[in-house]
């Protein structure tokens, strides 16, 4: 069996990962017949933002702990992970991943990529093992491979996509419900709720098609 990992950046679309990405792909994975490996980074979010109010609450969380409450405690400390054990790896999204994974959120194409990350996805993709990346997650790869000129997608939003392709990558306008892969690099990419109206049966539709072109080149 195919052993995915799954990097999650917290709980809740706001300041961590987004649910239900989070939780469609590891149905994805599971119902493609594989399975998710899932980690997180031990260290605290860049903020803590109320999914209710919209504001900033003064409190600390820490990734690894949040991010457990979506793996349900089947969870690992990042640099706990060898990477020789994945055949593959996928960033759900979640503003997390432009805010604790990276700082994209702040600093866009000059932005940094936290070391624990950076380390695991650059040996991923030296090992020429895909990964895929959902919703704003292909910018933390952008900076990462972006002098790759690799192809990937955020959907359509033009100023995410214009500092997405300063990094040197190309951007692609593609449908909720579609992938942009990359053959040449092994990294397949979906909007997700990129599209902020996305109805739930097509950002499953192409979650599940981003899942299975990943295991289709593991």
């Amino acid at each position: 069996m195919k052993k995915i990992g799954v990097i999650l950046a917290g709980c809740g679309n706001r300041d961590g990962a987004e649910i239900r990405e989070a939780v469609f792909t590891l149905l994805a994975i599971d119902k493609l017949g594989a399975e998710a490996v899932i980690m997180a980074p031990n260290l605290n979010q860049h903020h803590v933002i109320s999914h209710l109010s919209g504001n900033e609450l003064q409190e600390t969380r820490n990734i690894l702990e949040e991010s457990a409450r979506i793996a349900r405690g089947n969870i690992q400390d990042i640099t706990k992970v060898r990477p020789d054990s994945l055949d593959a790896l996928i960033l759900p999204g979640g503003y997390g991943v432009a805010k604790n994974l990276c700082k994209f959120a702040f600093d866009g194409s000059k932005a940094t990529v936290l070391p624990e990350v950076k380390v695991l996805v650059n040996i991923i993709h030296q090992q020429q093992k895909p990964i895929g990346a959902i919703c704003i997650a292909p910018a933390l790869i952008a900076l990462l491979f972006g002098q790759e000129h690799i192809r990937l997608t955020i959907g359509s939003d033009p100023d995410t996509a214009q500092e997405i392709e300063k990094t040197g990558a190309k951007h692609v306008v593609c449908a909720v419900d579609q992938i942009c892969a990359d053959q040449v690099s092994k990294i397949v990419t979906t909007p997700a709720y990129m599209y902020s109206d996305a109805k739930l049966h097509e950002m499953y539709a192409g979650i599940e098609k981003c899942v299975a072109q990943v295991l289709a080149w593991a």
